[in-house]
């Protein structure tokens, strides 16, 4: 099992580089974890909406240029489907019972994913309605991960 996370933009906060890192040598014990950084779209405060569409446009590229052809994608979005820990468990563990063994879950830069990143996910994925830094969701994301293989192997942990 191959998992991959594509994020916009560099993570520099120390303490989630930290607390990433954490998830990342936990989850060695159930998958290979790669983490694709790309780079996020400069661009000024006030844009107009064709700008802002550009600007995700080209992030969008840079995500699809990173996603293979067989892999199954969720893509981290507000509007996605609202699941419990167990559902995120229950979806892994099926994915990789019918062959999926490389997941892709990508994460957007501040303006969100571009149409045609929505459009190749497979499965959209929503942690809340509010909206969190993106950084930030990396770390949230990669323990939730780890929670779903621990209820997938009836492991303690989660409670």
């Amino acid at each position: 099992m191959k998992i991959t996370i594509i994020s916009v933009g560099k993570l520099k906060e120390k303490y989630l580089k930290q607390g990433i890192a954490e998830y990342v040598k936990r989850l060695g014990a159930y998958a290979k974890v790669e983490e694709i950084e790309v780079p996020d779209e400069k661009a000024p405060e006030n844009l107009s909406a064709a700008d802002m569409e550009m600007v995700k446009q080209k992030e969008g590229d840079r995500i699809l240029a990173k996603i293979g052809a067989d892999d199954y994608v969720i893509s981290l979005e507000i509007k996605g489907d609202m699941i419990t820990s167990e559902q995120l468990a229950s979806k892994i563990d099926k994915l990789t019972t019918y062959g999926n063994s490389k997941i892709v879950f990508v994460i957007g830069g501040s303006l969100g994913l571009s149409d045609d990143v929505q459009q190749r996910s497979n499965y959209a994925l929503s942690f809340s309605m509010m909206t969190f830094p993106h950084q930030l969701m990396r770390l949230v994301l990669l323990e939730q991960v780890y929670r779903a293989f621990r209820i997938n192997r009836g492991e303690p942990y989660h409670k």
